[in-house]
């Protein structure tokens, strides 16, 4: 039955949601596996959750539509983008495929062109070539369409739907009905994905796809995406032109129950098998570096390093604004000039901390565009310090260190060893008690382990720092034999200063209280000062 939505714009018309399902299941065969060949049937998720709402809800003409005897009282879709995010193995390129094709050959839109894109070409063409396939296997799109490498042309209406690159470009950005971006989650910086979301602004009612399963870089542009059509779906947002559909396990549900697999996994039992899912929970479960990969490929949940070491989940729990109580603790890592230095300032007494974070000005636009990591934002809401130049000028951490030692008595600092003995000279002229700390396991392993139990107890307050936060997402460790740890810099793969500055911090503090401890064992530690 058709119906208008709440606030009268639009209207779900029946006939049109039909027409999409029927030249699914009417010209649209499976490509691989035991149905190759076969028209597809869409299940019950992919009609009623994707299908229906994205091609059935239309938005009403005004009385200053200017189409009115073309349009039949609708302006248009209602749905400019649709978020799918599901677990693989659910049939999401087939799904992709179909609706690359509708909307370039069944769609009733002259010259339309639809691009398929992804991180990598090779994973865009995955989805492409699904669609070849289905053209080419069903006489009444074969005889309708010319098939080429990268393109599928039907000359009647000069309607293309092709395969692109990874680079952006501003020649894949011009008047686009359709984009089909599959995997966004692995996409490295919105440049791509910004350039084909303007490229469809000069059409009437294009359509954007976007589907993904979940990542693990809650800086990405698709967590970006993913969060604000999760927002519209909540009704946090009010946006009309989102339709969101996210199927997933929560973070906290048991990835061994069959419940939670099969709420995850839509399509279960058909694609994919029950007693593979079974397989890869069992494998999880005994393999502990496998957790992780399980539940983001196969319950689609967002985690937050491919191999992770403190749980984001309790992290975010820990966001509690600091008290300044106590003596306090500096822990510096300096890294390199060109790269992200950082200051924690650590109170025992209520573990709280404090950062404050640095990076060369110069470049800064350019790194956030290339990494995707906003430093740019943090910059200018006072999150991170750009100092002049192409260099960290690592006189505004001593100054900040002494405006600290003003503020809060700090008096101890604890510094990374490594290229680090201009400014240790610095700050024992400033009158700091200086310890050089080399990043080994005899050192660092204990104040980890204690950071680790802050944070799983919910003992730590961060503040909700925002570096901090994307540092202790990217952290993983190395264990030697006797089970002693360390944060990796090399594994972790993004930049975890932060915690390293912190871990620092937190050996200081029980350094200077307790000269006998496990921390300040080691005859490498030098007291300065």
């Amino acid at each position: 039955m058709d119906q208008t939505s709440h606030d009268g714009r639009f209207w779900f018309s029946r006939k049109r949601a039909d027409k999409a399902v029927a030249f699914v299941e009417g010209f649209c065969r499976h490509e691989k596996g035991e149905w190759q060949g076969d028209l597809i049937e869409l299940a019950d998720w992919q009609r009623g959750d994707l299908m229906e709402p994205g091609f059935g809800w239309v938005e009403i003409c005004g009385p200053r539509c200017k189409r009115n005897d073309k349009c039949e009282g609708f302006h248009g879709r209602r749905f400019r983008l649709i978020y799918c995010e599901i677990p693989r193995g659910n049939g999401k390129s087939t799904l992709a495929a179909t609706i690359g094709l509708y909307l370039a050959l069944g769609d009733s839109e002259p010259g339309a062109v639809v691009i398929s894109a992804a991180g990598e070409k090779e994973q865009a063409r995955e989805v492409f070539d699904v669609a070849k396939y289905m053209v080419e296997n069903e006489p009444a799109l074969a005889s309708r369409c010319e098939v080429y490498r990268d393109t599928i042309l039907m000359p009647s209406t000069h309607s293309r739907y092709k395969v692109i690159s990874a680079d952006a470009d501003t020649k894949h950005g011009g008047n686009l009905h359709g984009v089909i971006f599959d995997e966004l989650h692995v996409q490295k910086n919105r440049d791509l994905y910004d350039t084909l979301h303007t490229g469809t602004g000069k059409r009437r009612q294009p359509l954007e796809f976007n589907i993904t399963t979940a990542g693990h870089d809650r800086q990405s542009i698709c967590w970006e995406v993913r969060e604000y059509a999760r927002k519209v779906k909540e009704g946090i947002i009010d946006d009309p032109r989102i339709h969101c559909a996210i199927f997933g396990a929560d973070e906290d549900d048991d990835f061994m129950d069959p419940e939670v697999w099969a709420r995850a996994n839509p399509n279960l039992g058909v694609s994919p098998k029950l007693d593979y899912v079974e397989d890869e929970a069992r494998r999880a479960s005994e393999m502990a570096t496998y957790e992780n990969t399980f539940k983001r490929l196969q319950l689609n949940i967002w985690t937050e390093s491919d191999r992770r070491w403190l749980q984001l989940s309790a992290w975010n729990a820990c966001g509690a604004p600091s008290e300044r109580l106590g003596a306090p603790v500096a822990g510096v890592d300096l890294a390199s000039t060109s790269d992200l230095t950082a200051v924690a300032v650590y109170w025992p007494e209520t573990h709280s901390v404090e950062c404050d974070f640095f990076v060369p000005e110069d470049g800064i636009v350019k790194r956030s565009r290339d990494s995707g990591i906003p430093y740019d934002a943090w910059s200018r809401d006072g999150f991170i310090t750009a100092t002049q130049g192409n260099r960290t000028d690592y006189g505004f951490v001593r100054k900040r260190l002494n405006e600290l030692r003003d503020e809060v008595g700090l008096n101890h600092v604890f510094v990374d060893r490594w290229n680090s003995s201009h400014i240790i000279n610095e700050l024992q002229d400033d009158g700091f008690l200086v310890v050089e700390v080399p990043p080994t396991m005899n050192h660092v392993s204990a104040p980890s382990k204690e950071l680790e139990s802050m944070v799983a107890a919910g003992r730590l307050r961060h503040g909700g720092n925002p570096v901090l936060r994307w540092c202790a997402s990217n952290v993983t460790v190395r264990e030697d034999a006797d089970g002693n740890i360390r944060p990796d810099k090399g594994k972790s793969g993004e930049k975890i200063d932060g915690i390293v500055a912190l871990v620092l911090a937190i050996l200081g503090a029980k350094s200077a209280t307790d000269n006998t401890s496990q921390y300040a064992k080691g005859k490498d530690l030098v007291v300065l000062g």
